[in-house]
């Protein structure tokens, strides 16, 4: 390094730097012009201090020939301390020279070096650069410029090794393996095997089950929702579907008026608003076309309301001159608000389904297939199914057939009252159609209101001599004086389902039992959700 730089100092005083050579080094103009300056000052004879400054110019010239890095933009002595320095190693943290190898190459001058070895002995003595080691010196330079190229490298290859991982983990998160897929179904087995309430199921009911256990996989697109009219059956069929309640604000405002919020994204999604029309009716109702409003504005994909119990149901026909068919009203009510499909529970007559338009399916669940395993397991003698009207024959009918296909009970017997109304809930006469002589009875009806046809169709089997009678009905309404008529009565159980919220009174009623609607309802949505059968689930 210092006979290069001796080199280089008499290069610069005799002036035989060219620009040529100079802009091969990236060194400006304004550099050549301060080191010419420099050479004329030595050339006269110049003072101690600029014999320095021609020093710092002969370092800077050779110090970017060995280097090569980046333009000098001015060699002033006084302009050099006022640069600052980017891109600079610290040698304090790389091994000192002594630690590299021996073999470092050394530097070849032209005839310039032989013509300066010559004054060497001369120069020393105002050279302020003095030599550390006897032979040929190692440039540090060139080491720390290793170095650097090490650690660069270095980090280099640890930005490749990092992004790398980064892409398996995240293929790996969104492809898991068959082996994850398998420790994943054998966890969700064993937290069905471990539920007391799944373990105890049927083998038809594990079926339904296990089906129901797949719509995990077409939920991407599912959301549910419900209002205020039954939130207890809503979460227990989400529970059975295995996914969460849509969030959502159902509420009042200070002067009454229904206030819905949706706190989800269901554009594009397949929503299903579950919300009977039950007491308070007007309010439910109110409820469950804001909803399906604002899934319509908020662009869902399609619109399906669970509707367990049609509210205003009995209003199917004029029977009268001057009087409204709510039923078809409701449902053109639902139509306008956009609905795509209804699926409701035992409907009162099953004309309503013609209310709504060819665009709007309607499916008809029959709730009786909920009723007929409880009553199957039940030790019947010489079973008889009774429909306290006319209008009901057809559900008994069918309950009755279910029976005798389900559990193979061929002796059960059919029965009807006919029943004559001296205005609405207040039955004048009741007659008998069968024979119910030392049987046990089951009242099959659609729904219960005020009782009072149930109890006094009880007392009348009674009569014609019945031996134990039960009822079983989808709609356990009982209003007003309902629920004491029933715990006063002769019947010995009465079965409803959980189509309308429960309240304390009825589960204080030891003659009251009510089952759940809600695997029927869940399977009816998966296999609508799913394009599957509807009809399977009867059969």
């Amino acid at each position: 390094m210092q006979s290069a730089l001796l080199a280089t100092h008499r290069m610069v005083l005799t002036r035989r730097v060219s620009h040529t050579v100079l802009s091969s080094q990236k060194i400006s103009s304004r550099a050549l012009a301060s080191w010419h300056q420099t050479g004329q000052q030595h050339g006269a004879k110049s003072s101690v201090n600029d014999a320095a400054n021609s020093w710092t110019v002969a370092a800077a010239l050779a110090g970017s020939a060995l280097i090569g890095a980046g333009t000098v933009a001015a060699c002033d002595a006084n302009q050099l301390d006022k640069r600052r320095k980017f891109n600079v190693v610290d040698p304090l943290t790389f091994p000192t020279p002594d630690e590299e190898e021996d073999d470092e190459p050394q530097l070849d001058f032209d005839a310039d070096l032989n013509a300066a070895s010559t004054s060497q002995q001369e120069v020393n003595t105002s050279s302020p650069f003095k030599a550390s080691k006897a032979g040929g010196l190692k440039d540090p330079m060139t080491i720390y410029a290793k170095m650097a190229l090490k650690q660069a490298l270095k980090e280099e290859e640890q930005a490749v090794a990092a992004a790398t991982a980064a892409q398996g983990a995240t293929a790996q998160a969104t492809s898991p393996t068959e082996d994850r897929k398998n420790r994943r179904l054998e966890e969700q087995k064993g937290a069905i095997v471990k539920h007391d309430a799944l373990a105890n199921m049927t083998p038809e009911e594990m079926k339904i089950e296990e089906a129901t256990r797949k719509a995990k996989q077409h939920s991407g697109g599912l959301k549910l929702f419900s209002g205020n009219g039954n939130m207890a059956l809503s979460l227990e069929i989400c529970r059975y579907l295995g996914i969460n309640l849509g969030k959502a604000t159902v509420g009042k405002f200070a002067d009454g008026e229904c206030n819905v919020v949706v706190h989800e994204n269901v554009r594009g999604k397949d929503c299903y608003v579950i919300q009977p029309t039950c007491p308070p009716v007007n309010d439910n109702i109110m409820e469950l076309l804001l909803m399906v409003s604002t899934l319509r504005r908020a662009s869902a994909r399609r619109i399906t309301v669970v509707i367990p119990y049609y509210g205003y149901a009995r209003q199917d026909r004029k029977m009268q001159a001057r009087v409204p068919i709510s039923a078809a009203d409701v449902a053109r009510l639902m139509e306008a608000m956009g609905v795509d499909r209804v699926i409701a529970v035992d409907l009162h007559c099953g004309q309503i389904q013609g209310f709504f338009g060819p665009r709007v399916p309607v499916d008809n669940l029959d709730g009786g297939i909920v009723g007929l395993d409880y009553f199957g397991s039940k030790d019947l003698h010489n079973p008889v199914v009774v429909s306290p009207d006319a209008g009901g024959v057809y559900r008994a009918k069918k309950f009755k057939e279910g029976l005798m296909h389900k559990y193979d009970m061929q002796d059960i017997g059919l029965a009807m009252i006919v029943k004559q109304r001296a205005r609405a809930g207040l039955v004048d006469t009741m007659d008998l159609v069968g024979d119910v002589s030392n049987c046990d009875c089951i009242l099959v009806d659609d729904m219960i209101d005020t009782a009072g046809t149930l109890c006094k169709a009880a007392d009348v089997l009674i009569e014609n001599g019945a031996r134990r009678v039960f009822a079983f009905a989808s709609h356990g309404l009982l209003s007003g004086p309902g629920n004491d008529r029933i715990a006063n009565s002769k019947m010995e159980e009465v079965v409803i389902l959980n189509t309308l919220p429960t309240s304390p009174q009825r589960e204080a009623n030891e003659k009251l039992t009510m089952l759940s609607v809600a695997p029927l309802l869940a399977q009816a949505i998966f296999n609508i959700h799913a394009k599957k059968s509807i009809s399977a689930l009867f059969k």
